[in-house]
């Protein structure tokens, strides 16, 4: 029997704004907070990826947020300088179902990037944007424009709140589940948003940087 697909109401979701006000309130605390210890985390790794390979220490890329709006996400430099003109010949060999692309032994990734994502440490420039606005703690994955291009109506519910840092799909079944999948957990963190699931999330995240999960 096929699962119900759940259908979210894009107007009650933006109403919610006493939880949308604290959610605001404590990503920005919280992201500056942290950003002042991570300094000397950030020194180091731009250190590591300079003398991998000589090259840019961040990467930008533009992603798709709430309600379609695109921003440029930041993140550490984890992947060769070339990758995204190999990323086209690798296109065939990608190993999740949907317009998302993952590849287990991807050859675009750099050696200390592997490192850097076994940890997670190549997300954490993206407090930035948590900082400025266009990406908060937790919220689903920020896709790329070329992947929302092929969503289908009920993909797109995902872009009804601010992407996140981390999510319960990331939390959860990250390496597990294709893009359905994905899909589903994201809808399902957004129906029952709140800010103690939140807490859970983020709970459950700090548990997997110590405890990496095979994250790739």
């Amino acid at each position: 029997m096929k699962a119900r697909q759940i259908t979210l109401d894009s107007d009650q979701i933006d109403k919610r704004y006493v939880y949308r006000l604290g959610k605001r309130a404590f990503d920005f605390t919280a992201s500056l907070l942290a950003l002042i210890p991570l300094s000397i985390v950030f020194i180091a790794i731009a250190l590591l990826i300079k003398l991998d390979d000589y090259g840019p220490v961040f990467f930008t890329q533009t992603r798709v947020g709430r309600h379609g709006k695109e921003f440029k996400i930041y993140k550490f430099r984890s992947m060769r300088v070339d990758a995204e003109d190999l990323l086209e010949r690798l296109l065939a060999k990608n190993q999740v179902d949907g317009p998302m692309f993952k590849m287990k032994d991807d050859p675009r990734i750099s050696r200390v990037g592997k490192f850097l994502r076994k940890y997670s440490l190549d997300e954490l420039p993206q407090l930035f944007n948590v900082l400025i606005g266009n990406m908060s703690l937790v919220g689903p994955r920020p896709p790329l424009p070329r992947e929302v291009a092929k969503y289908t109506d009920y993909d797109k519910q995902r872009l009804y709140v601010t992407p996140g840092c981390t999510g319960l799909w990331q939390a959860t079944e990250r390496n597990n589940v294709g893009f359905a999948g994905m899909v589903k957990l994201d809808l399902e963190y957004i129906q029952n948003a709140s800010w103690w699931l939140d807490l859970k999330i983020i709970f459950m995240t700090v548990k997997i940087i110590i405890v990496p999960n095979g994250a790739y």
